[in-house]
């Protein structure tokens, strides 16, 4: 079995920071959110990937990924030069794909658990699709499902009315049949072949598709609030690791905080769960629940907690604690010293500030 994993959205729910980086690369506890999706298929015993990339971030995601030397797996990549829906991303693919079975994985995706005894009942069970659902409070933004038993019997694209809430998460098992599914679609309203719609071609042509509703949480990383979310969910399961660093005395290290190699802490509080990236220099200040601080970032006199900043950014001397921030790279926050006392402010499009 081979897995494609779709990573050529625009992420245009997530600017200003997608203006500079891809939204799959975007680090949740410090390690990009698309290696989760890939460790996720890993664990499903598959060993070929095939990484649907765009145009614009395409290049980033390849060189930030690699060809999956490191996990002993092979990754190839694959150009879909317009977004035109999850079904045309499978037909972009068809000749990595062949005529084998495969997993179709959103690289929006964070599971909890593994999906390998999804896989295998995919094939014990010899039915063309086997789709994973969750409930959902919002079921009209999503792909949903009516059930019976374990089968699907109807499935509609982001209902007016909705027939469920049971939503698709984004994890699909494939037979080879998907494709000629496909080639008996039209487009969409939007002008996008839906995989919804080659799916329900297979129901309509009495092809058995199966169905689960999936154990653990599920996140869908798309907008902000997801980010920060998905990131306090992974720290919920990290280890307290401090490593080699050598603790000032004054510095309280309190709960599960994990700290890479070359952290600098001084008169400063860290309550767990944080992950604290490589030359990270924390000086009078305090770090509280669900951060995550990515490499060479430096936090002076200041507070933050339940939010995630990235590599090279500079917080100092801001005068109320911070938090539910999501903070991109290079970034420089800092209070003015003298007077005039004033905000200055060079923002990307789509930025959001809120003053106290």
């Amino acid at each position: 079995m081979k897995a494609i994993l779709l990573c050529a959205g625009k992420g245009t729910r997530l600017k200003p920071l997608t203006h500079t980086s891809a939204k799959h690369l975007i680090p949740l506890a410090n390690k990009p959110a698309l290696e989760y999706g890939i460790e996720k298929i890993i664990e499903c015993g598959i060993e070929e990937i095939g990484l649907i990339i765009g145009e614009e971030t395409g290049e980033d995601i390849r060189q930030a990924i690699g060809d999956g030397q490191r996990w002993g797996i092979k990754i190839s990549y694959i150009l879909q030069s317009k977004p035109l829906g999850l079904a045309h991303a499978v037909t972009t693919a068809r000749d990595f794909l062949q005529d084998d079975a495969f997993l179709m994985f959103l690289g929006d995706n964070l599971l909890k658990n593994s999906i390998l005894p999804y896989r295998q009942k995919f094939e014990k069970g010899k039915t063309k699709a086997f789709v994973l659902l969750t409930p959902v409070e919002n079921p009209e933004q999503f792909g949903v499902v009516e059930l019976k038993g374990d089968k699907i019997v109807r499935m509609v694209e982001k209902p007016k009315v909705p027939i469920s809430d049971l939503a698709l998460i984004g994890v699909y098992f494939f037979d080879k049949i998907i494709h000629k599914a496909i080639e008996n679609i039209k487009p969409s309203a939007r002008g996008e072949l839906e995989i919804t719609d080659a799916i329900q071609w297979l129901l309509n042509n009495h092809y058995d598709v199966a169905a689960e509703i999936i154990e653990g949480w599920w996140k869908d990383t798309g907008k902000p609030d997801d980010i920060l979310e998905a990131n306090r969910l992974v720290l919920e399961d990290i280890q307290r690791d401090l490593g080699e660093t050598k603790i000032e005395q004054k510095s309280r290290i309190l709960g599960r905080v994990n700290l890479a190699p070359g952290v600098e802490i001084i008169n400063s509080t860290i309550l767990g769960p944080v992950v604290i990236g490589e030359k990270v220099k924390i000086v009078n200040s305090y770090v509280g629940p669900f951060t995550s601080l990515s490499d060479r970032v430096e936090i002076e006199n200041s507070e933050i907690e339940y939010s995630v900043v990235m590599a090279n950014t500079h917080i100092k001397d801001v005068k109320y604690r911070m938090q539910n921030c999501l903070i991109g790279k290079d970034v420089h926050i800092y209070r003015s010293a003298g007077l005039p006392l004033v905000y200055e402010f060079i923002l990307a499009d789509d930025s959001n500030i809120r003053l106290m």
